[in-house]
């Protein structure tokens, strides 16, 4: 029998992992890998729609503490969803939804993030598998990896 082995490139995050949205200026904050969550969440507060114009632009705050300082920024999207998702209680519930760049190691990822008062978790940031799927392999064993490559083998 002939098999075909072919190695590709992975690489492994940690059941939490340092994460940055660069174009909205949160830097370096601890999320939560889920693989039980489809969609990805930030924790956010004050989330209103105003009117500029006669366009509906949202606006929401987000609070991070970077050396020992509590910064909180306003943020405004001009685009954005609405959609129902389940919450960590099974209820469905309305959220916004915002289009951005997420960092996770090296790896930059376009990514849809829910807007959700998560002041009541652990991580400020959920990760579900939505973003992760075909780009990472989970290790629930490590913390923090930064994206490690690791080969994998796999016969066809």
């Amino acid at each position: 029998m002939n098999v075909d082995k072919k190695i590709k490139s992975k690489k492994i995050i940690g059941r939490r992992e340092i994460v940055t949205f660069p174009l909205i200026g949160i830097f370096n904050i601890e999320a939560k890998i889920d693989t039980g969550a489809y969609t990805s969440s930030l924790h956010c507060e004050d989330i209103s729609i105003n009117y500029e114009n006669e366009k509906q632009i949202l606006y929401f705050t987000v609070t991070q503490t970077i050396s020992n300082v509590e910064q909180t920024k306003i943020l405004r999207f001009e685009e954005f969803t609405k959609k129902k998702i389940k919450n960590s209680f099974g209820e469905l519930e309305e959220r916004y939804i915002i289009r951005t760049l997420i960092k996770i190691g090296k790896k930059k990822i376009w990514s849809n993030i829910s807007l959700s008062n998560r002041e009541k978790m652990r991580y400020p940031v959920l990760i579900g598998r939505k973003l992760i799927k075909g780009k990472f392999i989970i290790d629930v064993n490590l913390l923090h990896t930064g994206g490690k490559h690791i080969k994998i083998e796999n016969s066809k």
